[in-house]
């Protein structure tokens, strides 16, 4: 890997001990005492839940990731749950009225599986969050400037979504796909108000000097490091704070 890239996964492409230690630096950011909730993700539509810390159980003890999903969900205080992308989308999602929060990985994939909107879903099944009141940030990723996919992924997405317009033809049979505007949709079409969906403006394939892009630097160095998004909670969730008023009046 290039010097100094922190590069926070990856196993198959970095040595157990770099990525670990990395994210050990990593978990310094953050004040406290933190548990990094990952997998290794398969371009699915599963979704893991986190009951607490020790469920976490950091990649330190198989020195690797070893579950298998594509998203991850939580309502744990100390938990970062982690997504890993590297030209996919990483889409992170959190309810402070329940306190619930979940990291999503959409490739081409996942994203033509709903699986942000499972992560969602998952979250509503588990601590009642309602999709009005979740705030969604979507995380630099290749964008519809760079990203060029044949039918393989056109045909399925017409199929399916045969309303949603994501593709911009490059030249027969190929197009450029916008996998953020399909992602706001399908969460739009959930429930989440547009309004507290926001979406970094990076295309890492564009951007190669902030972000790593598999699509770019794979044939250049021939292994690459993968960027890593996180989100927890620290604190109590408004509704909790507001069961606890009531009940103490």
């Amino acid at each position: 890997m290039p010097e100094n890239a922190l590069n926070l996964a990856g196993f198959n492409e970095d040595s157990a001990e770099n990525i670990l230690e990395n994210r050990r630096r990593f978990l310094k950011l953050f004040p406290g005492d933190w548990a990094l909730a990952g997998c290794w993700q398969v371009h699915g539509s599963d979704v893991r839940l986190i009951k607490d810390k020790i469920d976490a159980k950091p990649a330190e003890d198989a020195h690797g990731d070893t579950v298998y999903c594509d998203a991850i969900v939580s309502n744990s205080k100390g938990v970062l749950a982690g997504v890993k992308t590297a030209d996919c989308v990483p889409i992170l999602i959190g309810d402070s009225m329940t306190g619930s929060f979940a990291s999503v990985h959409a490739g081409w994939r996942g994203t033509l599986s709903e699986v942000v909107v499972k992560a969602l879903s998952r979250m509503a099944n588990e601590y009642g969050a309602r999709a009005e009141h979740v705030r969604v940030a979507i995380g630099p990723a290749a964008g519809s400037c760079c990203y060029e996919v044949g039918a393989d992924v056109i045909d399925p997405f017409q199929t399916r979504f045969p309303d949603q317009d994501i593709f911009t033809q490059t030249r027969e049979h190929h197009a450029c796909v916008d996998l953020f505007r399909a992602n706001r949709t399908q969460l739009i079409s959930a429930g989440v108000d547009s309004n507290r969906i926001h979406v970094a403006p990076f295309c890492t394939m564009c951007r190669t000097d902030l972000f790593f892009s598999y699509r770019r630097e794979k044939n250049v160095y021939g292994k690459v490091g993968r960027l890593m998004s996180v989100i927890g909670r620290n604190g109590e969730a408004k509704g909790e704070q507001g069961n606890r008023v009531r009940g103490n009046g």
